[in-house]
């Protein structure tokens, strides 16, 4: 019943905007932090069936006394998920009302014409804020694998690989098992929306990282060289760290802060898993770290992924999250503006990149002007990724070389990417910016869709990595410092 609790204690606090899925679970002690942000994913995105079945089935007016959280939570895991893991009242209580739910739900889906409960999900999701449309992005830890192997074992289990997407809309045409490679970022894989990919031995193993392809961005973009003495400033849940790890080739140091020592433990399994070494975690405000302690002194790389509103999270959370009152906005802008500035002021710094999932001017192009003209001319905004399709709000003058994301217009959750490069360093750094997928040979290009890369790889070595993620012979050849990547 615990796991029951918690989830609906973290549906309750959305309503009430008191935070993030991710930081409410975090916040809410339950031991297994995986398992509750799976199930409330899970129910959020099945919030829209689930609340027509609650009143179809007339649920909270025969049992006043259950939440209409907690009955979300119960009904999506009897009809949809697992089975309800619980005991005791709430389990009797499900099950007496059992029939007449799953009778509700047959009315349902023929009222919708369908037959499965991933169209009847669909159907529900259509008509909102674009959460249905988001792909399901897998981002290749190349710590641990390789592309070309991550592929071949995909289409061992059933998947068509189709080569490079040239489009946005080769992404949303996507459907069944079908995959593809992204046309921007060269190591994330693009299946259908809503794939499943939790329980599969490549991301329990480590080998894949489940994130939207706009939160690939900030460290994509930052690209520290190997070697770098690299900051996370906010770094849990750790997915970005992995990705700077990966970039870095574990050559090198990254410092990641957060406060919360409930999500640094989690963040440190994670990492692990990743095969991420040359990491050093602190319990630590990052507006405290002082950017004068020698420890500090050869940081040249800093992401900076603050808190912020959330709002262009819309796969995850209820739309009422994404209305944040203009005192909250504000109250998140002061901070933003202070931590941005903080980590401008560290001396070896060459490039900062800014990110939030927010839409909102205030926490995005308002702080990057505000603090840029608080620096005057010793850092400058960096035009990134020309060609990426979505630019920033018209703020101030060249606020266009910022980046933004949407389902609409880029398919992913809603975010803002800012790059700045201190002045006098910025031609060479610059120059060490990544390009786009598409400036540099792709696996499989030329070649028909499914078919082996150009560059020949030993079939033999490629269904070790493929088969047995733990044997894969890709990061047994990587090493760090002299020593085999664990």
């Amino acid at each position: 019943m615990a796991l029951y609790g918690a989830a609906a204690a973290v549906l309750e606090g959305l309503e009430r905007g008191a935070g993030g899925v991710k930081a409410l679970v975090f916040q809410s002690r339950f031991p297994h932090v995986r398992q509750l942000y799976a199930l409330v994913s899970e129910t959020l995105r099945y919030s829209a069936v689930l609340e027509e079945l609650l009143a179809g089935a007339a649920l909270l007016r025969a049992e006043k006394k259950l939440s209409p959280q907690l009955a979300k939570v119960l009904v999506y895991d009897l009809l949809f998920g697992k089975g309800l893991k619980c005991g005791g009242r709430w389990k009797a209580l499900a099950r007496r009302h059992r029939a007449r739910l799953e009778a509700e739900l047959a009315r349902l889906k023929v009222r919708r014409k369908v037959s499965g409960n991933e169209e009847l999900l669909a159907l529900a999701q259509a008509g909102g804020p674009g959460a249905s449309q988001v792909p399901r992005y897998v981002r290749v830890n190349t710590l641990r694998t390789c592309v070309d192997d991550v592929i071949e074992f995909f289409k061992r289990e059933g998947y068509c690989y189709l080569g490079k997407a040239a489009s946005v809309e080769e992404l949303r045409s996507l459907s069944g098992k079908k995959f593809l490679l992204d046309l921007h970022l060269p190591e994330l894989l693009v299946f259908p929306p809503q794939t499943d990919f939790h329980d599969n031995v490549l991301y329990t193993s480590g080998h894949i990282i489940l994130q939207d392809k706009a939160s690939c961005l900030p460290a994509f973009l930052l690209s520290p060289a190997a070697g770098a003495h690299v900051i996370d400033a906010c770094a849990a849940p750790g997915n970005k760290t992995s990705h700077l790890a990966a970039i870095l080739k574990n050559k090198g140091q990254i410092f990641a802060f957060d406060v919360d020592t409930k999500r640094l433990a989690t963040m440190s399994t994670m990492l692990t898993r990743a095969g991420v070494t040359g990491f050093q975690l602190a319990q630590q405000d990052f507006l405290t770290v002082d950017p004068g302690d020698p420890k500090y002194s050869k940081v040249a790389y800093i992401l900076l992924d603050p808190s912020c509103s959330g709002s262009g999270m819309v796969n995850r959370v209820p739309v009422a999250e994404a209305a944040a009152s203009a005192e909250r906005l504000q109250a998140l802008a002061g901070f933003q503006r202070k931590v941005l500035s903080h980590g401008l002021s560290f001396p070896a710094l060459r490039r900062l990149v800014y990110s939030t999932c927010s839409l909102h001017r205030e926490e995005n192009e308002d702080v990057v002007g505000a603090v840029l003209q608080e620096w005057g001319s010793a850092f400058r905004l960096v035009d990134a990724f020309p060609g990426w399709p979505c630019r920033g709000l018209a703020a101030f003058p060249g606020a266009e070389s910022c980046l933004r994301a949407s389902t609409a217009d880029t398919l992913t959750q809603g975010f803002f990417v800012a790059v700045l490069e201190r002045r006098g360093d910025g031609a060479a750094a610059s120059r060490s910016l990544p390009a786009a997928a598409g400036d540099s040979p792709q696996h499989g290009e030329g070649t028909e869709p499914g078919a082996a890369p150009k560059k020949r790889r030993r079939k033999k070595q490629r269904k070790v990595c493929a088969a047995l993620p733990g044997n894969c012979r890709c990061s047994k050849q990587r090493r760090s410092g002299g020593k085999q990547v664990k």
